[in-house]
């Protein structure tokens, strides 16, 4: 295992940030602590239902970085958001070198934890990361799948912009650099999140950061054929770009990608509004079948 903090006090701080912005966040929540194969996970809930949906953060984000696009989801159906362990939050900061092996146990341990008893129908959507970590769910446990800007069916794009880019924002973090970074995550006709060039500054001074995932084995991405799978691309999405992805969900998972225009790599940032509606109608559709 290899731990996620530079330091103690750089853990504390990441705490720090996530509790106060879950704190400050107006809408009715609960969050908790779930014991799971990889350790303690942090669960945050919102809204209410029989049905929900499951929502998996990417590479360095996790609940209290996705607050805008929870908070379009709540007021239709319980959700449920989680912080990836191995990943900066309120997690477990431990990561495990068996990838996949480990998030396929560790997302069953979450699906029969407390937070989820009671829900009859639930839908898993990841972003980037998340998607990845999705995949490797058993079909079984779910009721649809939708993958945002996901990693796990291509390899990321890693061009010499990001990489420069990349390199001096983890080695010689400030906010310029961050920013800089968030440019090159979102479409032209968006601006960076202030918040969000406060948060991945904090992450790149206090942890080791990780790249994204590989494709998941086909082991995983091919039992989800047969079920509802919804997968969202953005037009200027410059890791995940649509022309990788597209042949990519169609030979894994028989699915074709819906490309957002206007959209880049952060489509849960850029376009909580239309994503949300996405994650409902997948939803909706399960109730249906």
């Amino acid at each position: 295992m290899a731990d996620l903090y530079r330091t103690e006090a750089g853990r504390e701080r990441i705490r720090e940030w996530c509790t106060a912005r879950l704190n400050g966040w107006q809408v009715p929540h609960e969050t908790t602590l779930v014991e799971t194969h990889l350790g303690r996970t942090h669960v945050l809930q919102a809204g209410t239902g029989p049905a929900a949906v499951l929502y998996l953060p990417g590479t360095n984000f996790n609940t209290a970085t996705s607050l805008t696009l929870l908070a379009h989801l709540s007021p239709h159906c319980r959700v449920l958001a989680v912080d990836l362990p191995g990943q900066p939050g309120l997690s477990t900061p431990q990561r495990r070198r068996d990838a996949a092996t480990a998030y396929e146990s560790w997302i069953s341990d979450v699906r029969a934890s407390p937070p989820m008893e009671g829900i009859v129908r639930v839908v898993l959507a990841g972003h980037s990361r998340g998607g990845f970590v999705a995949l490797c769910a058993d079909p079984a446990e779910w009721d649809g799948l939708v993958l945002l800007n996901p990693a796990g069916l291509a390899r990321a794009v890693v061009g010499p912009a990001v990489l420069r880019t990349g390199v001096l924002w983890t080695l010689r973090p400030t906010e310029a650099r961050t920013r800089a970074l968030l440019k090159l995550m979102v479409a032209a006709e968006h601006e960076p999140d202030p918040d969000l060039v406060s948060w991945l500054t904090l992450v790149a001074k206090e942890t080791r950061t990780t790249g994204a995932p590989g494709p998941a084995r086909h082991r995983f991405t091919d039992r989800w054929r047969p079920n509802p799978v919804v997968v969202l691309s953005g037009a200027s999405d410059r890791f995940f770009p649509a022309d990788r992805l597209a042949p990519a969900a169609r030979s894994r998972l028989g699915a074709e990608p819906e490309v957002l225009a206007n959209v880049g790599h952060l489509s849960v940032d850029e376009a909580p509004a239309v994503v949300a509606e996405r994650i409902l109608g997948t939803l909706s559709t399960t109730q249906s079948t």
